[in-house]
């Protein structure tokens, strides 16, 4: 999966019709239909006429069709639009029929697939279709409120009603190539305001690069995607989150973390240091990639993402000071898409992983008009009030706020080089000193060091460098991962009402 990140839209797709969809991402032969006749409002014989003829035209009976399937031998409840019937448009017996699906669903416990092709709402059944949106948006709510998951496809076109409420809710969204995703149709927008929308706005492409979507798919790669998806939210049995907890692999040992801070300072400082995307392809599996706030926000120096370390699955929310040095600072933005990974998580009942390193975040007049402080004191409640378990890796580089908003946790762990300091010690050196020369000596005053960061109980583990990740990137994020599974497992077997007084105490003890 891939956020399309090209400024023109891709070539209109050849539209599949719901039951292709189906057939496509299916275990052949396994699909049950969840529908029974529907049940349309009686709004006169030219109403049930236009029905008639749908129904002709699509081959099923309503615009959304709803029904079960093994995808990989895993049952799935699946919910897809037909847009040959009306254009997709939901009306009463339509959204009816979706709430009765997921309502199913959320009492059998399964996931949700859902796909939309949709203009909206449908028009000839006015206002009470149009408000049973709301009911369509609880019965989704009521599911991902059960720790159960809703994955959305969006194929071309999703529109209005169905793309505002059931096609925006997804914890993992993608769309079609090509696909035309937005609120208000073109052709609407055109006769009202008497002007074309502007092209390529509600391409999926260009949703993707904003962080709206997660990514562009093409229908045949869906299957797979699904199925990494639902593998990954497989949660451990008992037994082995207890070996595993007990396993530490190849990080066995804290080093003895003699190195001089500014050593450890210079060497988070090279670019060949391993970062967040080196630990992800060395030491995680079943990666599904997640893109921005969902909101609009997408910043390339933090990155989210679904994935295992040594089998446990988590929510990992991580800086990639590659991408800070290389295209801007962390913003605001960034920590507001790092709250959608803790938000996430909760829904999900998955660990959350955050990986911190970052030279700092944005000095800016836009980082302080988006409000940088505020997403960084709402990271800080959101991370010590998180109701699952949490995991802190303090990667390289720890500067600022920035690093700040993604520290707290259950328990954190340190690379034997990784540091944290309210400024980069040049930075801090010029306020005491009023010049740089002093960096070295103020970075060893101020405890930034992994070594000064346990000792002072900021820090729980330390994993080795043998003797600079840089120099061997690939054993480093073995032992990196090792470190990440056990913890994981550890704190899922906690209590969690204990592990979070536990997290809140371990706060309130700092400089005691």
């Amino acid at each position: 999966m891939s956020a399309v990140v090209g400024g023109a839209a891709a070539e209109r797709p050849r539209r599949l019709s719901a039951a292709q969809l189906i057939e496509l991402i299916s275990d052949p032969g396994s699909y049950v239909s969840w529908d029974a006749p529907p049940v349309e409002p009686d709004l006169g014989e030219a109403y049930r006429d236009e029905l008639a003829r749908a129904a002709e035209k699509s081959g099923a009976d309503e615009s959304i069709i709803t029904g079960e399937a093994l995808i990989d031998g895993r049952r799935v409840a699946l919910i897809a639009c037909e847009f040959a019937f009306l254009a997709g448009s939901i009306g009463a017996a339509s959204a009816e029929r979706f709430v009765a699906a997921i309502e199913r669903a959320t009492a059998e416990r399964l996931p949700v697939l859902a796909s939309t092709a949709s203009g909206g709402t449908r028009m000839q059944e006015g206002t009470v279709a149009f408000v049973a949106m709301v009911k369509i948006a609880a019965a989704v709510a009521a599911h991902q409120a059960e720790g159960l998951p809703y994955l959305v496809y969006l194929r071309h076109p999703s529109t209005g009603g169905a793309l505002a409420s059931f096609g925006s809710l997804g914890q993992v969204t993608v769309a079609e190539p090509g696909a035309l995703v937005g609120f208000l149709g073109p052709r609407v927008y055109e006769a009202l305001y008497g002007e074309p929308f502007p092209a390529g706005v509600q391409s999926a492409e260009n949703l993707a690069r904003l962080g709206i979507i997660d990514g562009v798919l093409q229908p045949d790669a869906l299957r797979e995607v699904v199925q990494r998806t639902l593998r990954l939210l497989e949660r451990p049995t008992h037994a082995a989150l207890v070996e595993r907890a007990a396993d530490p692999g190849t990080a066995s040992a804290d080093p003895a973390g003699s190195a001089a801070t500014w050593e450890s300072v210079t060497r988070t400082r090279d670019r060949r240091r391993p970062g967040l995307r080196e630990l992800l392809r060395h030491a995680a599996s079943d990666i599904v990639p997640l893109s921005g706030t969902g909101q609009g926000e997408r910043d390339p120096g933090l990155s989210l993402s679904l994935a295992r370390f040594g089998g446990i699955p988590a929510v990992v929310v991580g800086q990639d000071r590659r991408a800070q040095r290389a295209y801007a600072p962390l913003g605001p933005g960034a920590l507001r898409a790092a709250r959608r990974a803790m938000h996430l998580a909760e829904e999900l009942r998955l660990p959350l992983v955050s990986v911190i390193d970052t030279p700092g975040a944005a000095l800016s007049r836009a980082a302080e008009e988006g409000g940088l402080a505020s997403e960084i004191a709402h990271c800080l409640a959101d991370l010590v009030s998180h109701q699952g378990p949490t995991l802190s890796v303090l990667l390289g580089e720890g500067t600022g706020g920035g690093a700040l908003a993604l520290l707290p946790a259950d328990r954190t762990i340190a690379a034997e080089h990784a540091w944290l300091s309210p400024l980069p010690p040049e930075g801090a050196s010029a306020i005491v000193h009023r010049d740089t020369a002093h960096a070295a000596e103020l970075a060893e005053q101020q405890g930034v060091a992994s070594a000064a960061l346990r000792a002072n109980g900021i820090v729980d583990r330390i994993v080795a460098e043998s003797p600079d990740a840089a120099r061997e990137p690939v054993d480093f994020c073995g032992r990196m991962r090792d470190a990440i599974a056990q913890e994981l497992a550890g704190l899922m077997l906690q209590q969690g009402d204990r592990r979070r007084v536990a997290r809140l105490d371990r706060y309130r003890r700092i400089g005691v």
